[in-house]
């Protein structure tokens, strides 16, 4: 009786002892279980923020390199005087090549939008001579010239001789009011064309004695003069036709190698704008290249 208790003990024992070690069997398994999960999980994680952080890391270079693009087309875009620039302007009428500069005063006005479809039509660059005051009414038609690669120089505020010419400092102080409406509208406090066209031109009539004193005035502040060497005559007769602006360009480019042709961007002066393909054309077929001033400040 005796063995035989003690052998249900010794079996109750072992199988106790069994069901222990198949649940240390179970627990270690399900540990080691549990470990490799997590190991995987933590890799797995690991792995989606290795992805996290590379495209993260690309998409910060990309905005980089977009802000040093976008700073390398804002420099491209701001004049900069150098002096090889003032070399091009003293040489302005002087190419062993055919080159045109169509140059524009007193916009912008109510015409520009058909002179800029125009000139984006034909894939050419011009200069506009702006009046300050114009470029107060007109703020977004001055963006567009600037967008577009339009070369936008300072034919002062008013255009009223008698303030313009009272003085040389005068004339200095046209060219900042205008400047400084530049660059409040553009939202480019850098922006400074160094390039000013007298209203009338610089040579001759009543003023000439203050003109040349603002010309010298002008130049140590580092603003160049340029005026034209060829026209459309827009600004000869009351209404010129289109047959009258044909003529006068014809005559006054003549054979020359660099024109620099004086047209006017103003309501009263439509004709221009009416007649720019017929310009631009006729240009095309004499062999001129056209180019503005950011070609020769630059």
């Amino acid at each position: 009786m005796e063995n035989k208790y003690f052998k249900k003990i010794i079996t109750q024992m072992k199988e106790t002892e069994n069901i222990i070690i198949f649940l240390m069997i179970a627990i270690i398994a399900t540990c080691v279980t549990a470990i490799i999960i997590n190991i995987v999980d933590i890799h797995n994680s690991y792995k989606v923020y290795k992805q996290y952080e590379e495209q993260l890391s690309a998409l910060q270079k990309q905005e980089i390199e977009k802000k040093q693009e976008a700073e390398r087309i804002r420099q491209e875009r701001l004049p900069k005087l150098t002096q090889t620039g003032r070399q091009n302007i003293e040489n302005i009428y002087k190419s062993e090549y055919k080159r045109a500069f169509l140059t524009f005063d007193d916009g912008p006005s109510s015409v520009t939008p058909q002179i800029l479809d125009i000139l984006k039509q034909e894939n050419v660059k011009a200069t506009f001579f702006v009046l300050g005051s114009n470029v107060e009414k007109y703020p977004e038609t001055l963006k567009r010239m600037y967008d577009e690669g339009h070369f936008i120089a300072n034919h002062g505020y008013s255009h009223v001789y008698c303030q313009i010419y009272s003085s040389p400092q005068a004339v200095l102080d046209e060219y900042n009011r205008c400047n400084d409406a530049v660059k409040n509208v553009l939202g480019e406090q850098e922006y400074n064309s160094h390039l000013f066209r007298f209203p009338g031109g610089l040579a001759g009539g009543e003023y000439a004695d203050i003109k040349a004193q603002a010309n010298n005035l002008l130049s140590e502040n580092n603003i160049l003069h340029v005026d034209w060497n060829a026209l459309t005559g827009d600004s000869e007769t009351t209404n010129p036709t289109t047959e009258f602006e044909m003529q006068r360009l014809q005559e006054t480019v003549g054979e020359k190698n660099s024109v620099v042709i004086l047209m006017h961007d103003a309501q009263a002066k439509k004709v221009t704008a009416d007649s720019l393909t017929q310009i631009i054309q006729y240009l095309r077929d004499k062999g001129y290249k056209f180019e503005n001033f950011y070609q020769v400040i630059k």
